[in-house]
């Protein structure tokens, strides 16, 4: 089934969201962000991965990227699928984690349903890529993505947000550096 969202550019950046499945709120937790972070970290160093803008919210992410020349959507669906492992490995080892058999329990019925999963799932299958062509898209792709934990009730300013590239556009220290 062809999909309204793909990718026909890689010349040009592209806004995009990953959301996990049924929206689960497993982001509230510093262990399954910081693997986000590192696999942002490594996909920028290791494969080509230009990220000039993110948001690491509490059940998806939002990002504004291209490529040095691997194909963004090959880049996105190794990120999707390296986190998807070690998160799931982090959740069935934690004994600490209050939420473990019910998000599992989301989480495998989840992969269940879809065809090409065997067991789980984390990811919802579709990122929703953006083509971004314009300075006017990527302004309002920006502004919507710094503003996120803004309007979440999160932080007050955008820059405050620990998770965000706004602290990178505001001159802060950040978690993952950005390309520009």
């Amino acid at each position: 089934m062809s999909r309204k969202y793909k990718i026909y550019d890689q010349r040009y950046p592209y806004f995009m969201t990953s959301t996990v499945v049924n929206w689960i709120d497993i982001f509230t937790r510093r262990e399954y962000r910081d693997v986000i972070v590192e696999s942002l970290k490594y996909c920028r160093e290791e494969k080509g991965l230009l990220l000039y803008a993110y948001c690491i919210m509490t059940n998806h992410i939002h990002l504004i990227v291209g490529t040095k020349g691997e194909k963004v959507q090959d880049i996105v669906r190794d990120f999707k699928s390296f986190t998807s492992n070690q998160i799931r490995k982090i959740l069935e080892d934690n004994l600490q984690e209050s939420r473990k058999v019910w998000m599992l329990q989301m989480m495998y019925d989840a992969g269940k349903e879809r065809s090409n999963n065997k067991d789980f799932q984390f990811w919802q299958h579709h990122f929703h890529p953006i083509l971004l062509d314009s300075n006017e898209l990527i302004d309002q792709k920006l502004e919507y993505i710094h503003q996120n934990p803004v309007k979440a009730g999160f932080v007050n300013k955008p820059e405050d947000y620990l998770y965000s590239s706004a602290k990178n556009y505001a001159g802060q220290q950040t978690v993952i550096e950005i390309d520009c």
